[in-house]
């Protein structure tokens, strides 16, 4: 053996390694991307498994409401009665409760509109100043808004003390309520019924001023329990109009009185509906339990126009009932049309339903009920089967919003009827991310007032999927495409948002309130990220039994993005620290290239005598494997730098002078102990003529200039460079 030249190796590495008495003092705390995130995530415990389930003390709070609605259609007034019964499952003591008046950020003397900082909003000023402060000064007058309390009083009568904070109201219990028990009590309440489009609302009427005829599209419009858990306590964080709701689970029954001419449908079991339907609309009813391919019209367009000239003649009450949900929602006019259809989701039977005007045709009756029926098929593959009898969609213009069984959905063709690819589309994806929401946070039910991406992110991920189901089920709806055109199906897409200004980008882990670009943020950068987490990092197999594994022990659950990270890992045995911190915790970028490719003219004694270890291993050879051994033509040193600051799977496409190519994936972990640069040595029989790094873009890496060697190759070159060396 050759000592020589192995000792000089030997020597020359350890005079290069930095080390001095000054350095070494100094030290350093850990930084390496790759440590494990025991200072970000909250400690595990009884309630909350490091794991990532519910641990045996987990528990949750019990809100049932007996509920009295009454819609003023000629004031656009909302009157409601309500007995609220809450059960107290936590093991301490609470001498108040908190509860949710959400319309209180529309109260005249609400500070929602005050606290927009009007000159700095990067994401559109004017759409920060156009609901609030403009349409006051047209009006010359804010809007009279938020609820006003008419009774609040024991099941006795007996009145409660309250203080209203803003979206909040506390209530003094003259006893306390100690673990296990339970209390009854009465609000009643009225407001008046906002302008939806005018002043930009969640939730409110539509004014059709053609037919001098009203669409309410009604939530948020009751006092509602703020969740009390072993996170936050009570979540009582006021509403200011981003982060949404924070609710718990209960009963409900509700009673819905408006004029005798308005069809309603609402969250839960119609549970008089022979009393409430004609003859007519009970027989289409019962034919549509038995489409499972087309919808059935159960009150058709026709007779919607012939309703909306009618005058009405007394009132109507329709009674729901909905057992173990987190909210309750309602949509009526004489305007609407209703179609259904039968959806099977694994042998069980949920009624897919439309809800629209004439002005949402011929678009909605084309597309939205099978939007529906596919988007249940797709959120159940990936999670769990959908545990409601029903879902609905309903028409409303320029919005977007969601509640159990029941969700608002924008899409309209124009007054002549027609329609853009891009408006059906608009239509179709915000159908199927509305019906996606009963998934998350309806059922998987996440603190969506300081974690909307839980809830967003998750559920515009699965939409990905949902969508390209969609495409695959009905190609006459995507015409000349080869799959639905998804937003964020492309991780190129992202890009744009990561690689902008610094100081208009916050990382996913922020509160609603507190983010610049909250579409990217909570929607797009958080469904992109596990897109590729699915694609690339983990494979379709492992991701997607450890999606089903958080969805379906979370189900009916309040879950945390502990929760979340703790599972996906557990039941996959990928270590993902590194992935949340990046994606997650930072609102660093990806950016991975090659810098040098260094051809090693010969494999010679110097590269056989770099290791020991070689060398031992071909002394271990028998003579006959000695002899036929075989050594590389060429050998490489390929050299790729990370400037950005997300570790990811680096994934190269080889070139050689033959024209064949070879792809290698080297996994994130490559990066563990250089974060900058390292090398890869490539020994093969074939020339080394091009590299091209991330070529399927399949990682959001914001700077492409260093992704190809030659340097003078573009990457869009690539594919005609090949073909050259063929």
């Amino acid at each position: 053996m050759n000592y020589t030249k192995l000792s000089t190796l030997v020597l020359i590495f350890v005079f290069v390694m930095p080390f001095s008495q000054e350095a070494n003092a100094q030290g350093h705390t850990n930084q390496n991307k790759f440590r494990q995130l025991y200072d970000e995530l909250a400690t595990p415990n009884v309630y909350r498994t490091a794991s990532g389930a519910p641990g045996p003390a987990y528990y949750q709070q019990q809100a049932d409401y007996d509920m009295d609605i009454t819609i003023d259609d000629e004031n656009q007034i909302l009157y409601g009665d309500q007995v609220i019964t809450y059960t107290n499952n936590s093991p301490e003591t609470l001498t108040y409760l908190w509860v949710q008046m959400d319309q209180n950020v529309r109260a005249r003397d609400g500070q929602s509109y005050n606290r927009l900082n009007n000159g700095s909003s990067y994401y559109g000023t004017q759409r920060s100043v156009a609901p609030g402060f403009i349409n006051e000064y047209l009006l010359e007058e804010k809007f009279d808004g938020g609820f006003k309390i008419d009774v609040l009083t024991d099941t006795s009568g007996a009145k409660l003390p309250y203080t209203i904070h803003q979206t909040m109201m506390r209530i003094d219990l003259p006893t306390a309520l100690v673990s296990g028990a339970s209390t009854s009590f009465r609000i009643k309440w009225h407001y008046n019924i906002p302008n939806r489009q005018f002043w930009d609302a969640r939730s409110g009427y539509e004014y059709f001023i053609k037919d001098d005829n009203y669409a309410y599209f009604i939530a948020q419009y009751f006092p509602r329990m703020a969740v009390y858990n072993d996170v936050e306590g009570w979540q009582n964080q006021q509403f200011w109009g981003n982060g949404e709701f924070a609710l718990s689970f209960g009963d409900y029954d509700v009673k819905i009185t408006v004029p005798a001419d308005h069809i309603v449908e609402a969250t839960g079991v119609l549970e008089n509906r022979k009393e409430v339907y004609t003859k007519a609309m009970m027989k289409r009813f019962a034919e549509a339990k038995k489409s499972y391919d087309e919808p059935v019209f159960i009150v058709t367009q026709e007779e919607a126009e012939a309703n909306e000239k009618s005058t009405p003649q007394g009132t109507k009450t329709w009674h729901f009932s909905a057992k173990n949900v987190r909210d309750f929602a309602f949509a009526t006019s004489r305007k609407f049309i209703v179609d259904m259809m039968n959806v099977d989701v694994n042998g069980t039977d949920v009624m897919a339903v439309s809800v629209y005007p004439k002005e949402g045709n011929p678009l909605w009756e084309q597309w939205s009920t099978k939007t529906v029926a596919s988007a249940l098929k797709s959120y159940s593959r990936m999670t769990f089967d959908y545990p409601y009898h029903k879902a609905v969609s309903v028409h409303a213009d320029d919005v977007g919003m969601e509640y159990p069984m029941i969700c608002f959905n924008f899409g309209r063709p124009d007054k002549n009827g027609k329609y853009s690819d891009r408006t059906k589309f608009g239509m179709i994806g915000v159908i199927i991310h509305e019906v996606g929401h009963n998934f998350f946070p309806m059922i998987v039910n996440s603190d969506e007032r300081q974690w909307g991406w839980m809830d967003e992110g998750l559920n515009s991920f699965v939409q990905i999927i949902a969508e390209q189901d969609f495409g695959k089920a009905h190609p006459q709806a995507i015409p000349g495409l080869d799959h639905y055109p998804s937003d964020d199906m492309d991780p190129q897409n992202i890009v744009p948002y990561m690689s902008g200004d610094q100081d208009f980008i916050a990382p996913i882990m922020s509160n609603p309130e507190n983010v610049y670009q909250l579409g990217p943020n909570a929607y797009s950068k958080p469904a992109t990220a596990l897109n590729i987490l699915r694609e690339t990092v983990m494979g379709r197999e492992l991701f997607d039994h450890a999606f089903r594994t958080f969805s379906q022990r979370w189900m009916f659950k309040h879950p945390t993005p502990e929760d979340f990270f703790r599972t996906m890992e557990d039941a996959s045995a990928f270590d993902l620290d590194w992935f949340w911190r990046g994606w997650f915790f930072t609102t660093d970028v990806v950016d991975m290239g090659v810098t040098e490719v260094k051809d090693i003219k010969k494999f010679d004694d110097s590269m056989r005598y770099f290791s020991r270890y070689f060398q031992n291993s071909l002394e271990n050879l028998t003579p006959d494997a000695f002899k036929n051994r075989k050594e590389p033509k060429k050998f490489y040193e390929v050299v790729f730098e990370k400037p950005g600051g997300i570790p990811m799977p680096l994934i190269v496409e080889y070139l050689y002078s033959d024209g064949t190519s070879e792809r290698i994936t080297y996994p994130a972990q490559v990066w563990r102990k250089s974060d900058s640069t390292i090398s890869k040595y490539i020994a093969t029989d074939k020339e080394i003529v091009g590299l091209l790094v991330d070529p399927d873009n399949a990682t959001a890496d914001i700077n492409k200039d260093n992704n190809t060697w030659p340097r003078i190759l573009a990457e869009n070159d690539f594919e005609k460079f090949k073909k050259k060396q063929n």
